[in-house]
């Protein structure tokens, strides 16, 4: 009987113990996205494992997901019902779009996907955030959920891509195929500060045509930049907020950190200085502006 030698005997072990390694790392043709405890939350992330693009996905369970309610959001009332509407056809069932919430920064459009998720959550709606960088796997993520009983959104938060990215056409494809099948359980929002979601050259006007018939028409380049927008059937824009507006979402959320009705008096020239040094109006500067204000001590005389 031959007799192996060991230095070859322990290179065929270090390979057997790194094809496990491997092993443990590739998924499987079976199982590309490994499925969570459902009912450790209503929200979950998914994540690669080690940030390796070809590594197992998993979904990771939202331990304190966010409390905000319709009732939170203040000065975006026509954003708000046309949002509620849709999501409320979906969880019970009936047609709806995907979601594009679209404008300026700090006006809501994440806290009012939260906000639907809080409302729905007890009639069995569920959230998945995937980051633009893993938009190739959501038929992964689709086919795992397809057959649970419960109602998902699958969310893409500040979603914008540069030329050229694989998930712009990954994500093309999803919204005119899978997501938007009828009798699906998946709804596909997304958030951007971009409204076509790719960047606008002034270039790009160049390539316009006037027609014989007098109408103006787009190019090609930017008949591309406007075709995965408009595969989502919702559109909701969002515009920055007056001084009043801005006013009105300060004294809610004062309100809301339980500060009594007449502080707003006081707080107001604070409130515009604080969005004068932000250089915004925004909804999310008077959240933050109430929850500083809310955290100081006013038992004195001067409540700056």
């Amino acid at each position: 009987m031959t007799t192996l030698d060991p230095a070859l005997i322990s290179l065929l072990q270090r390979a057997e113990s790194l094809v496990t390694r491997l092993d443990a790392l590739l998924p499987s043709a079976q199982h590309a996205v490994l499925a969570p405890d459902w009912s450790a939350s209503v929200a979950f992330r998914y994540r690669k494992r080690s940030g390796q693009a070809w590594a197992a996905g998993r979904l990771e369970p939202v331990r304190h997901v966010a409390h905000i309610t319709y009732a939170d959001l203040q000065e975006v009332d026509t954003q708000k019902g046309r949002f509620a509407r849709n999501l409320a056809q979906f969880v019970a069932g009936q047609p709806a779009n995907n979601v594009l919430l679209s404008g300026a920064r700090g006006t809501g459009k994440s806290s009012l996907v939260k906000a639907g998720l809080h409302a729905h959550a007890g009639q069995g709606l569920r959230l998945i955030e995937v980051d633009k960088a893993d938009l190739i796997d959501l038929p992964d993520l689709i086919e795992l959920v397809s057959t649970r009983p419960e109602r998902f959104i699958i969310f893409c938060d500040d979603l914008s891509f540069d030329e050229g990215e694989p998930g712009y056409k990954a994500l093309k494809s999803i919204l005119d195929g899978t997501v938007s099948a009828g009798g699906d359980n998946v709804l596909l929002m997304a958030t951007s500060n971009r409204r076509h979601l790719l960047p606008e050259y002034h270039s790009d006007n160049a390539s316009y045509k006037h027609t014989s018939d007098g109408e103006l028409h787009p190019g090609e380049a930017v008949e591309e930049k406007i075709s995965l927008s408009e595969r989502f059937g919702l559109w909701i824009s969002f515009y920055p907020f007056t001084q009043d507006e801005y006013l009105a979402i300060v004294a809610q959320w004062l309100s809301h950190f339980s500060l009594p009705e007449g502080v707003m008096a006081v707080a107001r020239p604070q409130a515009l200085l604080w969005a004068l040094e932000r250089g915004s109006r925004s909804g999310r500067v008077a959240y933050q502006f109430a929850r500083d204000y809310a955290g100081r001590d006013h038992t004195g005389a001067d409540h700056v």
